[in-house]
């Protein structure tokens, strides 16, 4: 993945490269390619297909991507196997766009396909930094879309029916997917500044009193925040930004998906939720927010999972399911290990009293249990004793966000 930074400044933000497999998307690719050129824009066209005749030349043949992908198209024609032959495709598709906009030739992508060419063109995609425009116009955008957008800002057209020739609604929707694209690279868009010290802050709606206010009153002190909601692909996200942007800080209040990665929940944020910050050593809070529940999809799947736990409906996809004290311990150990290895400001704030809006007396997920053995193991695990401190309230009162705060200020 390419990291944003001032180097790349001298790109050619007029220039877009055009992804497909033109021996099944050339019409349609051909077309993208009109409109685009139509809006005045340069396009370099990479042809990723494999098996058939492309009804026009492109700029970087399927002969040049496959050789880049470590094979010749003749031995990729000859695997028989439509998935491992994508991947060689998709190697040497990569390497050959990074290499375009590391030269500067590129300041867009733009793809299209069905399940295959959607796969080909956000792999591609998700190479390039946030803000870089991308548009996937797709047979697949009306699906689950994660598994092709994951953690970047991949705009997915919905081509409504099948991308096989060009009528009254597909030359609708690739014009509308090439006008975004030239959209994207209108030379008056709005600057964005990027001058203000950057703080990250984690979240889910649990901890949404505590997370807003810190963000309120740090944008009033002349910061930037950037939310990130711990569903999986937030936590991923907020993670990547540290390699990607100078961040100042870090508010890792919702520590939730090292609970769902662990004890299988559906937020698994993968296995080194929690680590980037400390490698990269900059100044880090975290806080126990969440960790006092799993999360599930319908109560049905949570009830087969997790049965006789205590459970809340969130809404019909979406169910809680509140943390043993057993798991709660171990993400103790866990944090504990996380925060000892950090070389860099690196502080532990707990909230006793509660750790997330379901976390109180009234609350079927209250879990006074779960919190005192996370303490415990945290306490007995952690190297540094002065990198905990432990707050008689809960994470959503005042206090907390005050002393979190208090803590920033205190270490600048």
């Amino acid at each position: 993945m390419i990291a944003n930074d001032t180097k790349n400044s001298g790109i050619d933000l007029r220039s877009i490269l055009l992804l497909a497999t033109l021996d099944t998307k050339g019409e349609e690719a051909h077309y993208i390619l009109s409109c685009l050129r139509h809006s005045n824009l340069s396009v370099t066209v990479m042809d990723g297909g494999i098996m058939g005749i492309p009804p026009f030349e492109a700029d970087i043949s399927r002969f040049e991507v496959a050789a880049a992908g470590g094979m010749s198209l003749k031995d990729v024609q000859n695997i028989g196997h439509e998935g491992r032959a994508l991947e060689v495709m998709k190697k040497g598709a990569e390497k050959l766009a990074v290499t375009l906009f590391e030269q500067g030739k590129i300041g867009g992508v733009i793809s299209l396909g069905g399940s295959m060419g959607t796969t080909l063109g956000t792999s591609v995609m998700r190479r390039f930094p946030i803000g870089f425009p991308k548009v996937m116009i797709s047979t697949m955008a009306s699906r689950d879309t994660h598994a092709f957008v994951g953690t970047r800002d991949i705009l997915m057209l919905h081509s409504v029916c099948d991308l096989a020739g060009l009528n009254r609604i597909t030359k609708k929707v690739l014009r509308n997917g090439a006008m975004a694209m030239a959209g994207m690279l209108n030379p008056n868009k709005v600057a964005i500044s990027a001058g203000r010290p950057l703080v990250l802050i984690s979240t889910l709606g649990t901890t949404e009193f505590c997370a807003q206010e810190i963000r309120r009153h740090l944008e009033k002190s002349g910061k930037e925040t950037v939310v990130f909601h711990t569903v999986g692909s937030g936590g991923k996200a907020m993670e990547e930004m540290m390699r990607e942007e100078k961040v100042a800080w870090v508010i890792d209040l919702s520590l939730h998906e090292i609970m769902d990665h662990h004890f299988g929940g559906d937020y698994d944020a993968g296995p080194n939720r929690g680590s980037i910050a400390i490698k990269e050593k900059i100044p880090c809070i975290m806080a126990p927010g969440n960790t006092d529940f799993l999360v599930t999809g319908t109560m049905e799947k949570a009830v087969h999972m997790f049965p006789k736990r205590p459970l809340h409906a969130h809404n019909t996809a979406i169910t809680l399911v509140r943390a043993s004290p057993e798991e709660m311990g171990e993400a103790g150990r866990i944090v504990a290990e996380l925060c000892n290895g950090a070389a860099g400001p690196c502080e532990i704030l707990v909230p006793e009293k509660g750790f997330s809006a379901f976390d109180r007396e009234d609350s079927p997920l209250f879990n006074e249990k779960g919190r005192r053995q996370f303490i415990d193991m945290l306490e007995k695990y952690l190297m540094k004793k002065s990198r905990l401190t432990l707050l008689s309230c809960h994470i959503n009162d005042p206090e907390f966000y005050k002393a979190v705060l208090a803590r920033m200020e205190s270490a600048l």
